[in-house]
């Protein structure tokens, strides 16, 4: 009578997200309290990103380079995140993700701007890590583009949407090695806006490998960038995780 769950996760999924908190209220992600998705009790802890890790991709347990970074380094000056990709970050980010609750962008984008105030990378444009064009059109939305935004309010930055291109929509990388993953995202991408001497900030939910920062970084060097700081919410730990 009501058609199939997935046609019901279907309808669900194009709601906004006010419909969506009014359907299921917001309740922390850690306890449970509702209010909202992270209450200021169980933000202390949440699992942070502390060192040693590479200076430069922010590899977990790399110190001061990984090899990665120390035989070919990649085209970006740095990645900085203040967690890892897990538990209730982890929570978190496949809701804002794939569950369209896109209301949970102003709190992660908070957690990002208390990071940035921190001094960890320097000034610059924001500009989200783009999702392929069919990929935007089917989930409705680039939850990077969503953190970006809101980001740029927080900390008073200049943010420009559009300034990179996907042109290829990459398969998923879960079963590659981290050769096959970085090969996988060469030329992935591409500049569309001029970009000569700009400090550009790329912004993204979770960096796994750092593959697609850097091909992102390429296009931007391309296009005459200064120089490329990759910032995302979380780092994914260990070697044998997929790329997002």
């Amino acid at each position: 009578m009501y058609g199939s769950v997935r046609q019901m996760a279907t309808a669900l999924s194009r709601l906004g997200s006010g419909a969506l908190d009014l359907l299921f209220p917001v309740g922390c992600a850690v306890c449970g309290k509702e209010g909202r998705h992270l209450c200021a009790e169980c933000e202390p802890s949440l699992p942070r990103l502390e060192p040693p890790y590479c200076l430069r991709c922010a590899d977990v347990g790399k110190e001061p380079l990984c090899d990665w970074c120390a035989d070919a380094p990649p085209a970006f000056d740095g990645i900085r995140a203040p967690y890892l990709h897990e538990g209730a970050v982890r929570e978190m980010v496949h809701a804002l993700k794939y569950r369209n609750v896109r209301s949970l962008a102003p709190e992660l984008a908070g957690l990002l701007a208390a990071h940035v105030r921190k001094g960890l990378l320097p000034s610059g444009v924001l500009t989200p890590v783009p999702l392929h064009g069919r990929a935007e059109r089917q989930r409705g939305y680039n939850q990077s583009a969503l953190l970006c935004g809101e980001l740029a309010k927080l900390v008073n930055a200049p943010a420009r949407a559009g300034m990179l291109r996907r042109t290829r929509n990459t398969p998923p990388q879960v079963s590659r090695n981290h050769d096959e993953r970085r090969t996988n995202m060469v030329g992935a991408f591409e500049c569309v806006v001029d970009a000569e001497g700009l400090d550009v900030i790329l912004i993204d939910d979770v960096v796994t490998t750092g593959s697609t920062i850097a091909a992102c970084a390429d296009a931007l060097r391309a296009a005459g960038a200064a120089s490329v700081w990759g910032l995302a919410l979380a780092r994914q730990s260990g070697d044998s995780h997929p790329v997002v």
